[in-house]
């Protein structure tokens, strides 16, 4: 781990990183809160580790199950056209999962989020708003899903 953020400048480790919506032992579950993409959702390890290669077989079992526990809720509730799931870390090298639902009509589709965002006509995005729109006011419902299936 030579030449990773100590504890001490870890964002991960000094905040939340995002709306809590669930905190155990191992991980706990946030918002993103990016107005681009209701919904973001991340699952951070609470010990600073960089890989899931420095958990233990049974935590990363546990890291992935919360993982598909998120992607399948917002399938539920947010019913997007494709969910992304990504663990990248080369901005904050801490355990962090994204999984972020995906619309054929967001920002970036079929890019990634984190692609230069391309133009849109008035009509695309006015279509855009609407549906960021529609996902927000589903956002309670899918916050409270998480939160019971979380336990």
């Amino acid at each position: 781990m030579m030449g990773h953020a100590s504890l001490l400048d870890c964002p991960l480790c000094q905040t939340i990183g995002g709306v809590l919506l669930w905190q155990g032992p191992q991980f706990r579950v946030i918002d993103a809160a990016d107005p681009a993409y209701p919904g973001f959702t991340r699952v951070v390890w609470t010990a600073h580790v960089v890989e899931m290669t420095d958990l233990s077989a049974p935590e990363q079992l546990a890291m992935m199950r919360a993982v598909f526990l998120v992607e399948s809720v917002q399938r539920k509730i947010l019913q997007p056209h494709k969910i992304n799931l990504a663990a990248f870390g080369n901005v904050v090298p801490h355990l962090h999962w994204h999984i972020i639902p995906r619309w054929e009509d967001d920002l970036h589709f079929p890019a990634p989020v984190w692609a230069a965002a391309p133009q849109h006509d008035a009509p695309a995005q006015a279509a855009l708003d609407a549906r960021k729109t529609a996902v927000a006011s589903r956002l309670p419902a899918y916050h409270l899903a998480l939160q019971q299936a979380l336990g």
